[in-house]
């Protein structure tokens, strides 16, 4: 086999590292496919490491112990991830995204790649240190941004439904308070969740969190830990806070008659 040039190793190996975030590939895994030393891949480690620190394109960690190796983690921290954040805010202040009831047009954000793999890894920077096994979110608009946040933790995304879908087997089923003031029913496949596993829960808009602590009472009824809940938007003062311990993205000021609405990035963000 002809043997491969430094230059090729590191470009494979960024592409294979960064299309899959956080999970550990041992050194060995690098040197059969190179055909190479492991003091080599080690170095060559190294050199991923310090450019991606330079660069800010997020964080190459080396896990020590019989099952390490070496994972990437997309965080930014800093210029980066305040830039984005704020980029969003501005598209969101536009006062024709305003509708009747006090609510927020921002399903094309929602429904772009660019910003929901951005906002994803966000949200999965934020909670790295957490152990968390699996994301749950709530059909149907905090799929995209969910999925996003479990990629790039390495770990699955369930989702909740409002009806009990026959393909999916038996469902637990609970009625909640919504943020509205509405009772709601919420429903999940027995098969869906492994009892005294770890979830994060994904959402796209809190109001007041009734959806999230409805999702709360779910994983109850599972033995699950909620290891953190985590929103794109939130409301800055909501009139009602059903849950604690939450964190959002992006905040938005209350709607005030005559006045335009603001959003910002959350403080954690910047």
């Amino acid at each position: 086999m002809e043997k491969i040039k430094r230059n090729e190793r590191l470009a494979a190996m960024t592409q294979i590292l960064t299309a899959a975030p956080n999970r550990i590939f041992t050194l060995g895994y690098f040197c059969d496919m190179f055909k190479t030393a492991k003091s080599t891949v080690s170095e060559d480690v190294a050199i991923l490491e310090d450019t991606m620190k330079k660069f800010q394109l997020g964080r190459l960690e080396t896990v020590t112990g019989a099952a390490g190796g070496v994972r990437y983690r997309p965080i930014q921290v800093g210029g980066p991830q305040r830039a984005f954040v704020e980029d969003i805010c501005r598209k969101l202040m536009d006062p024709s995204r305003l509708l009747p009831g006090g609510f927020l047009y921002f399903s094309d954000i929602l429904a772009d790649p660019e910003y929901v793999s951005g906002m994803g890894k966000l949200i999965a920077g934020a909670y790295y240190q957490t152990p968390v096994d699996f994301v749950l979110t709530m059909e149907t608009k905090g799929i995209p941004v969910a999925l996003m946040t479990a990629q790039a933790l390495n770990v699955p995304l369930i989702i909740a439904r409002r009806t009990t879908k026959v393909y999916e087997g038996s469902a637990v089923n609970i009625s909640y308070l919504s943020g509205s003031g509405n009772i709601e029913t919420m429903s999940l496949s027995r098969r869906a969740v492994k009892e005294g596993s770890r979830c994060l829960i994904v959402d796209d808009f809190m109001r007041g969190g009734g959806t999230a602590n409805g999702m709360v009472e779910l994983m109850k009824e599972f033995n699950v830990t909620v290891s953190g809940i985590c929103f794109v938007l939130g409301l800055e003062n909501p009139t009602a806070h059903l849950i604690n311990g939450e964190k959002c993205l992006m905040l938005m000021s209350d709607l005030k008659p005559g006045e335009n609405h603001v959003v910002r990035p959350a403080d954690w963000v910047v």
